[in-house]
């Protein structure tokens, strides 16, 4: 079965829902134009329920279907970046320093689309809860969501979320049982030595040399210290000190994202880092003080919802179009938290070639609503059917 032919129909309304989101961004939890846009297309719907104000800006909505049964829970993140845009399209973002980089804007598209279509069809049983998230690219809105008790409060059973991929083919879909995205943790490291005149650094205590030492150090972590078939990563992407070629500063920092997918993975290289820094902070003399922020756990999909949803994706994209046994990926996702609250999986939708995401070129691609707006109809269909 490929794209449902009443959904294409809406292609067109869709793609000026999303273009329109595309030219107003807005950030972390502070999402109330999209959240007011949001809601105004679900009561033009008719959905049963709207729930606003979750997670500060958060939307749950409820579809309830022909026959009673249980509850399934499809996720869109909605938040935006703070990036200047460059496409140069005509629906570019209009908010300097703000532009939907990742896509969430096609998300919401995505879920809107199904919801228009579940509201007029309702050929399931139960009911479905669409979950709108602030807050994926900072903050966690989806931890919040699920803390704020979104799960036992319209008793969701299971949760499906999808993410476009630029340059994976149009269409395809990738997922895989068990972990799926990487765990992300931050390390800030802050080097107090004594400054001076770089003419005399037998009277300084110099935090250049130590911080190099440092990050020399950290990256034997992985290689010496995790098990060669554990993934993880462990990349240094803050360097930080100095204002004059003849100072030697008094301070300085470094900043590091650290990734993997097991928890005793992640609790060794949290370990690893504190004793290298701290071992090398007592033999260069200095002071550090090691700031390690416990960010979004891996994204695990559930075995048996992740089999299924490929099945589903199957009906939409055809058998050659979905590879569910997808390699993982070390980006992160918060959909993580709502995996850990209840059964489900989360798929890569293929968008064609085009700029990466976060990049400031990129763009949602259109044509890829239709697809992600069938495969969430179908899921509830085929999860949920009618007797």
């Amino acid at each position: 079965m490929p794209v449902l032919n009443r959904i294409a129909s809406y292609a067109e309304e869709m793609k000026g829902w999303r273009r329109h989101l595309h030219m107003h961004p807005e950030l972390a939890f502070d999402c109330h134009q999209t959240a007011a846009f949001i809601a105004e297309r679900l009561r033009e719907m008719g959905v049963d329920e709207i729930h606003e104000g979750i997670a500060r800006t958060g939307i749950v909505a409820l579809i309830k279907g022909r026959a009673s049964g249980p509850v399934i829970g499809l996720r869109a993140d909605m938040d935006a970046l703070p990036v200047d845009e460059l496409t140069g399209e005509p629906h570019a973002s209009t908010v300097p320093g703000r532009m939907h980089a990742c896509g969430h804007d096609g998300h919401v598209t995505m879920l809107l689309g199904a919801a228009k279509y579940l509201a007029e069809t309702r050929n399931f049983a139960g009911s479905v809860a669409l979950i709108f998230q602030p807050a994926e690219e900072d903050g966690g809105g989806g931890q919040v969501m699920v803390q704020e008790g979104i799960m036992d409060r319209f008793g969701i059973a299971q949760v499906y979320g999808i993410h476009n991929a630029p340059n994976v083919p149009f269409g395809h879909f990738r997922t895989t049982p068990g972990p799926h995205m990487a765990s992300v943790d931050t390390a800030v490291v802050k080097i107090t030595g004594r400054g001076g005149h770089g003419a005399t650094p037998h009277e300084c205590v110099d935090p250049v040399v130590a911080i190099v030492g440092m990050v020399q150090a950290v990256q034997t972590i992985i290689p010496r210290n995790v098990h060669a078939l554990d993934e993880a990563v462990l990349s240094v992407t803050m360097i930080h000190t100095g204002t004059a070629s003849n100072i030697i500063p008094e301070e300085g920092f470094f900043a590091a994202t650290i990734r993997c997918f097991k928890p005793d993975v992640r609790a060794l290289l949290k370990q690893r880092f504190h004793e290298i820094v701290e071992g090398h902070a007592a033999a260069y003399g200095v002071r550090a003080e090691i700031n390690y922020d416990w960010g979004y756990p891996a994204t695990i999909n559930h075995e048996e919802e992740a089999d299924f949803a490929a099945e589903v994706a199957r009906e939409v994209s055809g058998a050659e179009a979905v590879d569910a046994r997808a390699p993982r990926e070390m980006g992160s996702e918060d959909f993580s938290y709502m995996l850990e609250a209840r059964p489900g999986a989360y798929l890569f939708l293929g968008t064609g070639p085009g700029a990466g995401l976060h990049h400031p070129a990129y763009d949602f691609n259109d044509e890829a609503s239709p697809v992600g707006a069938s495969f969430f109809a179908r899921l509830v269909e085929r999860a949920q059917p009618l007797a």
